[in-house]
């Protein structure tokens, strides 16, 4: 086995570890260790106070409909990043919510982006899409590449569903590890769009 060989096979074996840890699941930890500046409400969502805060990731690339969406050019508006498979039961449970509180804030500086995961086509991701009256983007990241941006010790997205809410200069604010419905999604939002 050549050595580029020997590289693509750990590569993809470091992806396939990361996305079965990621499984579809209800909750979570605050992964890490050391000085994260994050807490863990009893609630399930962590927050970081705003001069605590990391930059997150660049996160680029093709949409599930074939368009192209960069995070960084929503720099300016608070970005809610929702992570979610069309296989993931609590997924399916969160989505009209999601589209929902989407179209609530639409036009108040807040923009929603979904990242499709471990869909192996566009196809049922499009139908998921459609069948929950999703209309903001979703990056498609089959193989979790984008989510393994996310530096270990950070609010990064451990589970699907995972929901971030980035503040205006594209850095997490906010996170759960959970299924959200509309009340526990605008007690994530609300807090960091009220930000000056």
């Amino acid at each position: 086995m050549s050595t580029r060989s020997r590289a693509a096979l750990l590569g993809a074996v470091a992806a396939a570890a990361a996305l079965t840890l990621s499984a579809c699941g209800s909750g979570g930890t605050s992964g890490g260790g050391g000085d994260t500046n994050f807490v863990t409400g009893n609630n399930g969502i962590d927050t970081v106070k705003k001069g605590e805060r990391s930059q997150a990731p660049a996160l680029s690339g093709r949409t599930i409909d074939g368009k192209t969406v960069d995070i960084a050019d929503y720099k300016g508006k608070v970005v809610v990043l929702n992570v979610w498979g069309s296989w993931c039961g609590p997924c399916r449970e969160e989505a009209k919510y999601f589209s929902k509180v989407s179209k609530a804030y639409a036009g108040k500086g807040v923009q929603f982006v979904g990242i499709n995961t471990r869909d192996s086509s566009t196809t049922p991701a499009l139908a998921f899409e459609k069948a929950n009256g999703i209309t903001y983007p979703s990056l498609y990241d089959p193989t979790g590449r984008l989510l393994l941006r996310f530096p270990k010790g950070t609010l990064n997205p451990q589970l699907i569903p995972s929901t971030l809410v980035l503040d205006r200069d594209g850095k997490p604010a906010a996170r759960a590890l959970q299924a959200l419905d509309d009340t526990a999604l605008l007690k994530m939002l609300k807090p960091v769009l009220a930000e000056k």
